[in-house]
């Protein structure tokens, strides 16, 4: 079973930064375009921004201009940069692959205060 492993939420004041990780198995990093993916409670799990296995990236509009995506291929390992964060972005933050088709990890809990 692939399993890929989040890291790096947390609790931060609205207009602050989270910089989120996760590894993956490199049998799968190293083909497949990566994708960070969020729930919010009540709310069914959204793709935030996606990144190819050459860099191209994408992004939700709800995040444009304040998220960045990011991969290091030599460390297996796809980031998001968090900035101006608002408490609406709060939820669990998911890596897969994109279109997603791995197991989901267990993710990791941002929670923005106002």
């Amino acid at each position: 079973q692939v399993q890929v492993v989040e890291s790096g939420g947390g609790l931060v004041q609205a207009g602050g930064s989270l910089s989120l990780s996760c590894g993956a198995p490199r049998s799968i990093f190293s083909i497949h375009a990566m994708g960070w993916y969020r729930q919010a409670p009540g709310k069914q799990r959204e793709l935030v921004a996606s990144i190819t296995a050459g860099g191209s990236t994408n992004y939700a509009d709800f995040v444009k201009g304040r998220f960045t995506i990011s991969r290091d291929n030599a460390k297996n390992t796809v980031y998001l940069q968090m900035n101006s964060l608002k408490p609406e972005d709060k939820a669990v933050y998911y890596c897969n692959t994109f279109p997603h088709w791995v197991s989901w990890g267990q993710g990791t809990q941002v929670t923005v205060s106002s």
